[in-house]
């Protein structure tokens, strides 16, 4: 087996909560009283725009939120939104611990919207773990598209079975997997550390 060079991380559902997914979003109309159909219709029309960095945060949120009169302020709506996201420490940790090691190229490929992603980034210390961050907002492309993956090896300058991506959806890896990169599904931390010692990574 080719000695693992690089590791690409997904962020949501592998080092942190989801930042803005299924259940973000319904957490978010049950507290603000949003209505379901409209907010759901009106979300999948902006998403794709939104994750890919076309809209921004408050383009967003005029599109789905406020396009009319609420009891409640943009800037609480987004200080709750901020508020879902949650760390797993313990994958935070271990990640943390192989970027120290020196021993990988660390990076993301991860499916993000331009402001929500900063902010993980800055309010989880990010930055002392990545190298290099491949956001559907930065490039303009998403996971599973395949565009997104060769352009995290093209941009590292990896091959692909020097590599390993880390995520929590099987349709992600799948696509990494056909390219030749090597896949782990992120199940917890202790499987994730099991998974990677399988591939000589620790």
């Amino acid at each position: 087996m080719p000695e693992i060079k690089a590791l690409f991380w997904d962020i949501g559902g592998v080092l942190l909560s989801n930042a803005w997914d299924h259940t973000q979003r319904e957490q978010a109309i049950e507290k603000f009283g949003l209505e379901r159909a409209a907010f759901s219709e009106r979300h999948e029309l902006v998403f794709s725009s939104f994750e890919r960095g076309k809209i921004t945060l408050d383009e967003y949120l005029d599109r789905t939120v406020f396009y009319c009169v609420r009891p409640f302020t943009r800037d609480e709506f987004k200080r709750y939104m901020e508020s879902l996201s949650t760390p797993d420490e313990a994958s935070l940790a271990f990640a943390k611990g192989l970027a120290e090691s020196g021993k990988y190229l660390m990076g993301t490929i991860n499916n993000e919207s331009r402001e929500l992603n900063w902010y993980r980034i800055e309010r989880f210390g990010l930055r002392a773990i990545f190298r290099v961050f491949v956001s559907s907002c930065y490039v303009g492309l998403r996971k599973p598209e395949e565009a997104i993956y060769r352009l995290a090896l093209d941009i590292t300058q990896q091959a692909a079975e020097q590599c390993c991506f880390i995520d929590d959806r099987a349709l992600n890896l799948e696509v990494a997997k056909r390219l030749g990169m090597h896949t782990v599904e992120m199940h917890g931390a202790e499987q994730l550390r099991s998974d990677l010692k399988n591939f000589g990574v620790g």
